[in-house]
């Protein structure tokens, strides 16, 4: 039965003590001790309903309005309606300092919906830290649709890895002031697994390979983290803590405690790092682009000059700081657009100083760590169009002695996308230029498309998850030669960004799930006999066209009926943009020669680039032709191509694919 109370536990060295009493139905006092949790059961430190009437330790962050209501209730005939809210970081937050242990990872819930008559909007769940007068804000559930007619929840997990003298969860909405409910909000955590110690160190199977890494930030070099990640890894990255924004928020006033703690364990650890990043168009400062007076900063050759200086003496504080306890450098990140004709993103950094920004980044991080290697880093470099604009840029820089020394590919990637041989073709395309390569930013999402969301990773998708793991480390180990390190974006499935990033849900992208127990991907690396058998991997000894006709053991039909099947998959969405792919397979009897595939768009999308074929849209109809190597398609085979493309309101999936005139399955 629902108890109207919120229960605070305090977790001591060996003891759970309960300091709460329950009134229930019938009146009975609750021991003020209880048996130790069964190691599978969860542990509730805080539990608000409301039924008591009381807000229950929720306040207001501001002047806006915290108090019991009536009016709804996700349980019970309470909740908390937060009113007379005046900006979007106004709503109820409940103070955790002494509740919330450091490195103990909790799963924070809470019901939330809007008040009657108020506009839908999106909410998040978030945590604020203080320390020293400053206070730094962490996303534990990200932007959630929200609306006045149905209770919404957000659960998140949460480690405290900072010393903090303040600290305490709220909610909040991404733009709007709604009124809005609050409800069985409840603050719990796991008895954590030990970290396996029977199953070889990952660092180990790939040594005469490459080095593998992790990306970390303070919660990884604590406790059980800190065990798996010396355990398995020869390398960290600090996924936040060597950025602009993290280290100089406001000109000449550096921040170094979370760079230096997280270098510090890796060099007591024995572990290299990769620092990241020097120069980026996100994550920087707005006042680096502006004058002493707050006026934007222009092309005009002073501001030019101002903005450079300002990169030199940053640079040269960030790297001089570390020396040689960082031996490899992102120094320039995401610079490419390939949708210029020049490949080159239109950033503040690009509008006010051009190409010498990367000219300087390069030349102040040669003088300052000269024996450091000195990285371009970029995602979707396995696309033939960003592939290929950014080998011109790194052919122009070295041309002209900048010294770049490799390129970075992040293979942010999903379990159905990039194929084996666009990524092979993504290597070899750097190769001619001799510089070296790194997987930076590994991970691997269960979701193929915006629209999903699972409570928990299907067993299917994870197995599939594990088969490219698989398919993808047996690729970098034949380029080893060529690779000097991969790293993932992460340690565990219980801290990744994307549970946030592009849409709010609960991802598995890595090798460790949320209990930092190996998984099938960590097998489909160390010993893939661990896992279900798949067809021989696509890789090749050479880059073979990404549309390859292998046959399936489904598609062989011996009958002369002409039959299709079309696959659309949407691999990555941004306001306004999006990229997809198709792949058509021949389930019919006869071979396709010049095909033709046709679909129609529901909502206005427009295509902006297409690989692996030629395009033509008249309004919503498209159709698309070979190009002169992937022109033959037999019975049995398949063509895939991909292509970037923009959207307004919505993106639905397209309609009506036709192979040649003919009617294609879906899915």
């Amino acid at each position: 039965m629902r108890a109207a109370w919120t229960c605070r536990h305090r977790l001591l060295p060996g003891l759970l003590a309960l300091a709460c009493l329950a009134t229930v139905a019938v009146a009975a006092a609750v021991p003020l001790t209880s048996p130790p949790a069964r190691a599978a059961d969860p542990v509730v430190v805080l539990d608000a309903t409301f039924e008591d009437g009381t807000t229950q330790g929720f306040r207001p962050r501001a002047g806006e309005t915290v108090a019991v209501s009536t009016a709804v209730a996700h349980g019970g005939t309470r909740s908390l309606l937060v009113s007379g809210r005046t900006a979007s970081w106004q709503g109820p937050a409940l103070d955790l300092l002494d509740e919330m242990v450091k490195g103990t990872r909790y799963t924070l819930t809470v019901w939330v919906r809007l008040a009657a008559g108020q506009s839908p909007d999106q909410v998040r769940l978030s945590v604020q830290r203080d320390s020293g007068g400053t206070s730094a804000y962490d996303q534990v559930v990200g932007d959630t649709a929200v609306t006045a007619d149905a209770w919404a929840r957000l659960t998140g997990t949460y480690v405290l890895a900072h010393d903090v003298d303040g600290l305490s969860a709220y909610v909040e909405t991404a733009g709007g002031t709604a009124d809005l409910h609050i409800d069985d909000f409840t603050m719990a955590y796991q008895p954590t697994k030990p970290v396996q110690t029977d199953i070889p160190a990952l660092r180990e199977v790939l040594a005469a390979d490459f080095p593998i890494g992790a990306a970390i930030g303070n919660r990884q070099i604590i406790g059980d983290q800190a065990t798996l990640l010396r355990r398995h890894f020869d390398t960290v990255t600090p996924g936040n803590a060597l950025k602009w924004d993290a280290t100089q928020p406001t000109e000449g006033a550096f921040r170094w405690a979370d760079a230096d703690t997280q270098v510090g364990f890796a060099t007591d650890n024995g572990l290299a790092v990769r620092g990241h990043t020097l120069v980026w168009h996100q994550q920087t400062p707005a006042w680096v682009f502006t004058d002493t007076d707050g006026t934007p900063l222009t092309s005009d050759p002073a501001d030019k000059a101002l903005l450079l200086s300002r990169l030199e003496a940053h640079i040269r504080a960030v790297v001089g700081r570390y020396g040689d306890a960082i031996g490899v450098w992102d120094v320039a990140n995401e610079v490419i657009d390939e949708n210029q004709s020049d490949g080159l993103r239109r950033s503040r950094w690009y509008e006010i100083s051009g190409l010498d920004y990367l000219r300087t980044a390069f030349r102040v991080a040669r003088e300052v760590a000269p024996t450091a290697r000195l990285y371009i880093n970029d995602y979707n470099t396995n696309v033939p169009a960003k592939r290929d604009k950014l080998r011109d840029l790194v052919t122009r820089l070295r041309a002209e002695g900048v010294p770049v020394d490799g390129v970075g590919h992040q293979m942010h990637v999903n379990v159905q996308w990039p194929s084996i041989a666009e990524t092979e073709a993504m290597l070899q395309a750097f190769v001619p230029l001799g510089v070296e390569q790194q997987v930076t930013e590994m991970d691997v999402s269960i979701y193929v498309d915006n629209s999903e969301s699972f409570p928990t990773p299907p067993a299917d998708r994870l197995l599939t998850q594990a088969h490219r793991y698989r398919d993808l480390f047996a690729l970098y180990r034949r380029y080893a030669d060529e690779l000097t390190s991969v790293t993932l974006w992460g340690l565990a499935d219980d801290d990744t960004w994307l549970d946030t990033f592009p849409v709010a849900r609960k991802d598995a992208p890595l090798l460790f799930d949320t209990e930092l127990q190996a998984k099938s991907a960590y097998w489909g690396i160390v010993d893939p006999t661990r896992i279900d058998p798949t067809p021989t991997p696509t890789v090749s000894p050479t880059v073979s066209p990404t549309v390859s006709p292998t046959a399936s053991p489904t598609a062989t039909p011996t009958t002369g009926l002409d039959t299709c099947r079309a696959t659309y998959t949407v691999t990555n969405q941004w306001p306004g943009g999006f990229q997809a792919s198709v792949r058509i397979t021949n389930t019919g009897g006869r071979a396709h020669d010049g095909w033709t595939v046709r679909w129609r768009f529901p909502d206005g999308q427009r295509i902006s680039q297409l690989w692996n074929g030629t395009v033509r849209q008249d309004g919503a109809d498209v159709s698309v032709t070979p190009t002169s190597w992937n022109s033959a398609l037999p019975a049995g085979g398949a063509v895939e191509f991909g292509f970037l493309a923009t959207w307004k309101t919505s993106n639905n999936r397209p309609v009506g694919f036709t192979l040649d005139g003919l009617t294609c399955t879906t899915g």
